[in-house]
């Protein structure tokens, strides 16, 4: 499929190319008087993961294994958070207003500083706990051209492949949010990314709501963090072992790894 209707089933009303070329220039033009007003707060992403449309990518799992492992999925949306200010993000895959999704928050943690290229991550892979501590080296996304609006902000799409996942990801980011923060693993864009779709609706990480607030420890790493420390290069060894073991053992590719 190509990139530039991959994200469609969930897009909402995309402009004409005469208005969005037009539109592009005035935003443009906004953002670079307003550039340095970066939000410190909190963004709220809905997280939906489709379980179906995940294991349809999976051409070597048969439909008999596809509808068992299904099982017990639905589709509700859960929500996390990302805490952002001009220069630092730390996102936690929890919702601090679910107590029950609240437990699993040692166990996905991410920290990035973007003066110090710099990033602390905490990953639970197959039960076990890793810290991964690095210098930031972000996806090779390939700019689009299309636009639309997500919490009250007029975004760009881009795009990238991850070969090791098996995955193809759109992202739109904030043309007025120059941060190159967002949501889980997606980071490294011209804005704020506030949207994410993986495989067509596989994953879709929505931005519901951006909550301007003073900043006090959110930024910080959780000193009282347990975990096996690596590099990044060590995690994707690991990431890629677990892929090949479950592609072997016929079970979903990202079996054990959070999607």
């Amino acid at each position: 499929m190509h990139p530039s209707s991959f994200n469609k089933m969930h897009q909402s009303k995309l402009f004409s190319k005469p208005f969005n070329t037009f539109l592009l220039i005035v935003i443009l033009l906004f953002s670079i008087q307003s550039y340095a007003q970066i939000p410190e707060g909190m963004v709220r992403y809905q997280r939906t993961a489709n379980r179906y449309q995940e294991l349809a990518s999976y051409e070597y799992l048969s439909k008999e294994l596809q509808a068992k492992y299904s099982e017990g999925y639905g589709t509700e949306p859960i929500f996390t958070t990302l805490y952002i200010n001009a220069t630092r993000t730390r996102f936690e895959g929890w919702d601090e207003q679910d107590p029950e999704w609240i437990s699993q928050r040692s166990d996905y943690t991410i920290t990035r500083d973007f003066n110090n290229q710099t990033m602390q991550e905490l990953h639970a892979v197959n039960g076990k706990t890793y810290l991964v501590v690095d210098s930031l080296r972000a996806p090779r996304w390939q700019i689009m051209s299309e636009m639309k609006e997500i919490a009250g902000h007029a975004c760009m799409n881009a795009y990238y492949k991850d070969t090791l996942r098996h995955q193809k990801v759109i992202a739109w980011y904030a043309l007025d949010l120059p941060l190159a923060g967002g949501p889980e693993s997606f980071f490294g864009l011209p804005g704020l990314i506030l949207e994410v779709n993986v495989n067509d609706g596989a994953l879709l990480l929505t931005a519901a709501k951006i909550l301007q607030m003073k900043l006090t420890t959110e930024l910080d790493f959780p000193k009282k963090t347990k975990g096996k420390k690596i590099k990044e290069k060590e995690y994707m060894e690991i990431i890629s072992k677990q892929i090949a073991d479950n592609r072997k053992k016929l079970k979903p590719l990202l079996n054990g790894i959070i999607y």
